[in-house]
């Protein structure tokens, strides 16, 4: 059996937890400032394996000054920061609990609430405990756990003596320290909420998200294809608030002054002003090209025709909207994530509900009869079950969106792509 090593802060979740804590716990202190500043430094030296880990631990829980009341605000804090590529893949933690650990220098009392909720289990979390006097107040913790001590995590894998492969999974020095003792068989460094470089250069693999780990490794995923190997070019003025949105989604977003040829064979995504749109010729050698987010009008008929003859859709924003820089990143996420065509100025209109526990695959074809029933023949002849299946045409295309509650194998795939007249295919989730 394979064993997945997690960290818990900065990986598990977005935040340091005892940085949490201490902005919980200090709020109405005089000097809280200078203390969350000397919390969040020692945090980064242990990190980085400046200082060991055990001085850092010290040092901060004695400037804490917190309860089991703060404990429970921190719980219902953390509760709403877990990392958004853990979160959505729920379904691999329930599936693999007994190979899943969270090993972490933090501690179970705010652990064991948030990681429980995703199936993993109570026995498979490692981690220090709090010592607390007669009110509730933290007066220190466990000296005795090897979690609490320099090199803990390594401590703790050779008592634990685990058969199989193991795999580690965290941002910081002590993860990686996992990997540099031989015990496990490759580190992932985790750099969706931080990176940090003394740590990544080392690591077997930079994963920017866990959907990253799970597709380098052939694991189920919530997502076919991990949205940071997307890039997604951004030219002309396009305003800052609407590119978080896509950083957050976890795209990789590449900046350019003029769209060239080059840049746009490998776009997946391409964000760009009224004054810097590609040309209809331009499309034609544009594989990767899934959407195109225009804040502003569409150029012309031709080029909004043309990216529909090659299965590009495209969001305009003809009026203007002061909202655009919101407007066009939603609509451009909402097709990524569940095929949403809704306000598309050259897509007929298609907004199906999200399907629990389905596979969701999108084809789009040249509007000629009989491809629907090619796709469906495609799924009985593999005795795959469809749960939804919905079509939409224009004077161009076909678009179609089916969604089967069974795994597949890659020739199903392969199949689909073959049929004549498709123009493209995608697998959703």
């Amino acid at each position: 059996m394979d064993y997945f090593i997690i960290d818990f802060d900065s990986t598990f979740t977005q935040v340091e937890a005892l940085d949490e804590l201490a902005r919980i716990s200090l709020k109405s202190h005089p000097d809280r400032e200078s203390i969350y500043e000397q919390i969040e430094g020692l945090t980064n030296l242990a990190m980085e394996g400046k200082l060991s880990f055990s001085e850092s631990l010290q040092r901060r829980v004695q400037l804490l000054q917190a309860n089991r009341d703060h404990l429970k605000l921190l719980v219902s804090h953390l509760k709403k920061k877990v990392s958004r590529s853990f979160s959505r893949n729920t379904a691999f933690f329930k599936n693999h609990s007994d190979g899943v650990l969270i090993v972490s220098g933090g501690f179970k009392e705010f652990i064991t609430p948030v990681v429980t909720e995703y199936h993993i289990k109570k026995e498979n979390i490692y981690a220090n405990t709090f010592v607390f006097d007669d009110e509730g107040n933290i007066i220190g913790y466990d000296r005795e756990n090897p979690l609490s001590k320099e090199g803990g995590k390594v401590i703790l894998l050779k008592q634990l003596n685990l058969p199989g492969d193991i795999f580690g999974i965290g941002d910081g020095y002590s993860d990686f320290q996992l990997k540099e003792s031989g015990l496990i068989k490759k580190f992932f460094a985790f750099t969706e909420n931080i990176e940090r470089k003394s740590v990544a250069e080392k690591a077997d693999h930079i994963t920017p998200s866990f959907d990253e780990f799970l597709y380098i490794n052939k694991l189920p995923r919530a997502i076919s294809y991990p949205k940071n190997r997307i890039k997604c070019l951004v030219v002309g003025n396009v305003d800052e608030e609407a590119l978080a949105q896509l950083k957050r989604e976890g795209y990789n977003i590449r900046h350019k002054d003029t769209i060239e040829d080059s840049y746009l064979h490998e776009a997946g995504v391409l964000l760009c002003s009224e004054t810097t749109q590609p040309t209809p010729e331009q499309l034609q050698n544009a594989g990767r090209l899934k959407v195109i987010g225009i804040f502003g009008k569409i150029q012309s008929r031709k080029l909004a025709e043309v990216a529909c003859e090659y299965g590009i859709i495209v969001f305009d924003d003809p009026k203007h909207n002061p909202r655009n820089d919101d407007f066009i990143p939603k609509r451009v996420i909402a097709f990524m994530n569940e095929g949403k065509t809704h306000t598309s100025c050259n897509f007929p209109d298609l907004q199906p509900p999200r399907v629990n526990n389905a596979h969701r695959l999108i084809h789009i074809h040249k509007n000629v009869p009989g491809i629907l029933a090619k796709i469906n023949d495609v799924f009985a002849r593999h005795n795959i079950n469809i749960v939804g299946e919905f079509l939409v045409t224009n004077a161009q295309i076909g678009y179609v969106i089916t969604d089967v509650n069974t795994g597949y194998d890659p020739q199903v795939l392969n199949e689909l792509k073959a049929i004549e007249q498709t123009i493209k295919f995608r697998l959703l989730y």
